[in-house]
């Protein structure tokens, strides 16, 4: 799609302008050394915070991290990474992030009224903020000086249309974090496009036993859904099984990309994905903090900077398996 495209020129834009395992499921502190192979930028040491909303086990952040990590490299930065799924405690990891005099912060804005407050204070101290994911109609108010990552209604609505085109008349749009804004405006999204029903069911996106029993028990008490969008890539693993042990005919259709969904489109498990580009957006989010330091530059004008969405089929898989296999993609 252009917006996949527009994000992708623009990587290479940023690349040449800098001359040339991650741990999603716990808190960690990762230090860049240059050592991926290119030679680290001859600009003074930075360290840069990134602090985001993920649950343990979150494979998403994973891939987010590994482009994050990739730019630090780059950049001769100090990548700090740290992650909690409750609010409170997201933005208390804001607070130690200031408190330790960082040069940058990346931060996610899923429940972006209880990062008000930090946000305010990491401006006070001087500290540059760029926003990621989720939350972007908030990322300016708050002071970031930019937002990147997808329109997440845009991506709700593109898959209702994609819906529409399959034939489906019914779907359940699976909430795996009450209260993230991100999630709730995909599946508003869905419901402005899609010319059928949309029933929301809300599941604990870090426990998968008791996730896959209520997406399974929806399935067998409504055997009129034909579709279940999952909002998260491990989420769509836990539908495929509760579509499977409910004996239903339901098309999973899911948001994000990694190793597993590409090998369930081969297997034609899942129908299709929404491709936001997380690795770009980790990427993008550590250059433009190295950027604005050493040039006084702001990605995009200050606008956010769309990484998606790129609707992602079986056609698909061969040109990507590759690069979700390194955790790229």
């Amino acid at each position: 799609m252009r917006t996949a495209r527009t994000a992708a020129t623009l990587m290479a834009v940023v690349a040449l302008a800098a001359g040339c395992s991650s741990s999603g499921g716990k808190t960690s502190e990762d230090k860049a050394d240059g050592s991926t192979g290119g030679k680290s930028a001859g600009t003074p040491r930075m360290k840069i915070a990134m602090v985001t909303h993920s649950g343990e086990g979150d494979t998403f952040w994973d891939i987010v991290q590994s482009g994050a990590k990739q730019a630090a490299a780059k950049d001769n930065v100090q990548f700090l990474y740290s992650n909690d799924k409750e609010a409170k405690g997201q933005a208390e990891l804001v607070q130690s992030a200031i408190d330790k005099k960082v040069d940058g912060i990346v931060v996610t804005l899923a429940k972006p009224e209880a990062m008000k407050a930090v946000l305010a204070k990491a401006k006070d101290a001087g500290i540059p903020v760029v926003t990621i994911n989720s939350g972007g109609e908030f990322s300016q108010r708050f002071g970031a000086l930019t937002h990147i990552g997808q329109d997440e209604s845009v991506a709700g609505e593109a898959v209702g249309s994609e819906l529409n085109e399959r034939g489906r008349k019914k779907a359940l749009c699976v909430i795996h974090e009450q209260g993230n804004v991100s999630l709730e405006q995909r599946c508003a999204g869905v419901k402005k496009t899609f010319k059928g029903t949309v029933e929301n069911l809300n599941v604990d996106g870090t426990d998968a036993p008791s996730s896959q029993s209520s997406v399974e028990a929806k399935l067998q008490a409504a055997k009129d859904i034909d579709a279940v969008v999952a909002l998260g890539a491990p989420v769509a693993a836990v539908a495929v099984k509760a579509k499977q042990d409910a004996g239903s005919e339901a098309e999973v259709d899911t948001f994000d990309l990694n190793a597993a969904v590409v090998k369930s489109l081969k297997a034609n498990d899942v129908g299709f994905a929404v491709d936001q580009q997380p690795y770009l957006q980790g990427y993008l989010a550590v250059d433009e903090l190295w950027l604005y330091r050493t040039n006084a530059n702001v990605i995009g004008g200050g606008k956010p900077v769309l990484t998606g969405p790129a609707i992602v089929t079986e056609k698909d898989v061969p040109k990507l398996e590759k690069y979700t296999a390194r955790g790229t993609r």
